[in-house]
């Protein structure tokens, strides 16, 4: 039996870098005091989601993944637990930014780095402002050395919503999907709750590649919870490759979920299924194809 422990943080954050990295590394140590072996923060938890506003200003909080902040103090976190860590950042490389994520592992390495895919443009959400779209393709990765033989595959955010994005990563080999998330009200749209309709997606992942997920979201009002701000509205989960939810938070409580996973069941189920036994990729050329 190969059994593997994850974790999602849920948590709010403001505009002090220190004061967010310690109470995301407060909760890490939480969830591996639970046993967790890979442990999700949110997207990019360095500080307060600055994507609602196009501001010039705020591309020289971009850093390098060996100089990231984040990152760094995420590394010497995982080394000392030895657990994985994927960490959300906002990556400057030479004249290009990418909302990116270093993949962290038990040794403290960075196993890697993953850009972003799909990049949202829309009010609240103006992340094409900053970000180029990633030209890393997408990338799974080994799991911790105490789960034998497992593969992690982790999108961002928007990612979530595309289910090509957890596909191309179960080709590749992935048992596991992570999705670290900062994801809530609408400016544009008072009245337009995607709570609902975040988890359904992630959770279609779930069943139609028989492959538990893990989604890391946010809580709170931005900016420093005032009136008319941003509300990010929490409900981070974890379900199991049947897409039944093993442990979730509430839409404005911080803290942690765990849950364990059998992955010699998984493999069962997801042989069972035959998903993968009778896909028909001779018949799949639109899905690569403009609109």
């Amino acid at each position: 039996m190969t059994e593997i422990t994850v974790a999602a943080l849920q948590l709010g954050f403001g505009p002090d870098i220190d004061v967010n990295i310690a109470h995301v590394a407060r909760l890490v140590g939480e969830a591996a005091a639970r046993g967790a072996q890979v442990v999700l923060p949110p997207e990019l938890f360095e500080g307060e989601y600055f994507c609602r506003v196009e501001d010039e200003g705020l591309f020289a909080t971009a850093r390098p993944v060996g100089e990231h902040k984040a990152v760094l103090a995420m590394q010497a976190l995982a080394a000392d637990l030895k657990i994985s860590i994927p960490t959300s950042f906002f990556e400057v490389d030479g004249p290009h930014y990418y909302n990116s994520l270093a993949m962290i592992g038990p040794d403290g390495k960075v196993q890697g780095v993953y850009r972003k895919s799909h990049i949202p443009d829309g009010p609240g959400y103006e992340e094409k402002f900053y970000f180029r779209p990633g030209n890393t393709g997408f990338k799974v990765w080994p799991g911790p050395s105490g789960a034998a033989d497992t593969t992690l595959g982790v999108g961002i955010c928007w990612d979530q919503w595309y289910p090509e994005t957890a596909r191309a990563m179960m080709l590749m080999g992935a048992q596991l999907l992570f999705y670290p998330t900062a994801i809530g009200s609408e400016p544009h749209d008072a009245g337009l709750d995607t709570a609902r309709l975040w988890r359904r997606a992630m959770v279609g992942h779930a069943v139609s590649n028989v492959v538990p997920v893990v989604a890391a979201n946010r809580v709170g009002t931005e900016p420093n919870g005032e009136p008319g701000g941003q509300t990010f509205y929490g409900t981070s989960f974890i379900t199991d490759e049947r897409g039944d939810i093993l442990a979730e938070l509430g839409r404005e409580e911080e803290g942690v979920i765990t849950a364990t996973l059998d992955l010699d069941r998984v493999r069962r189920h997801r042989a069972a299924f035959g998903f993968f036994r009778d896909r028909r990729p001779d018949l799949y050329g639109r899905l690569v194809q403009d609109i």
